[in-house]
């Protein structure tokens, strides 16, 4: 059994809550959760999944409480989702600056890959950095910047339900190759047929 924990990055966007990267009239906390329930969907349509999120809401979380969460719960990946700021256009993807194994590496290239691919996205490359939800969490660990909020460009595709899919879908590409996942079975159409008219003769 592959135990994912998604983070759809930030709290929500209730007064006191942290909604993180804001533009373009986007909340980078709502976009997160949106791909983080996507992602959640499409991977229980997999065998020998277990998926935990961060969030199902508004929820006040530490980064901290978010990989001891993980942690206990004994995730195989932790993916953290969020959405970029600054003036840049594009995807990257972040692992752990410190001491990494090879599944983290190999992981964060497949994952990145995947991602760029479904996408179209600018690839902005793989990156390594000193976040506390990489460096806090006991099992391979990547977070994502999936565009940028306040560039148009950008924004304008994050703001289409058909273009969320295309990055829930490129995270469960990566995943599902990461892993080895198998689709469930889907049960077979009943052979017996339906709504057909006999002839019945009377008095014959």
């Amino acid at each position: 059994m592959v135990k994912i924990y998604l983070d759809a990055g930030h709290e929500g966007d209730k007064a006191g809550y942290d909604p993180g990267a804001v533009g373009n009239g986007l909340k980078e906390a709502n976009l997160t959760l949106e791909i983080a329930k996507r992602i959640k969907k499409l991977l229980q349509q997999y065998e020998n999944v277990q998926l935990k999120l961060s969030r199902e809401g508004n929820r006040k979380l530490s980064l901290s409480e978010r990989a001891k969460e993980a942690n206990n719960w004994k995730a195989d990946l932790f993916v953290s989702v969020h959405i970029n700021a600054g003036g840049g256009t594009g995807f990257e993807s972040y692992i752990y600056n410190g001491n990494v194994g090879q599944a983290t590496i190999g992981y964060q290239n497949t994952i990145h890959s995947e991602i760029v691919k479904a996408t179209g996205f600018t690839n902005r490359g793989k990156k390594r950095e000193n976040f506390a939800v990489l460096r806090e969490t006991a099992m391979p660990a990547i977070l994502t910047e999936n565009g940028f909020i306040d560039n148009k460009k950008d924004a304008d595709k994050l703001k289409q339900a058909s273009f969320i899919d295309k990055i829930a879908q490129g995270h469960v590409n990566g995943i599902v190759k990461v892993f080895g996942l198998k689709k469930k079975a889907q049960p077979k159409p009943s052979t017996t047929p339906k709504g057909k008219l006999y002839k019945v003769q009377v008095g014959a």
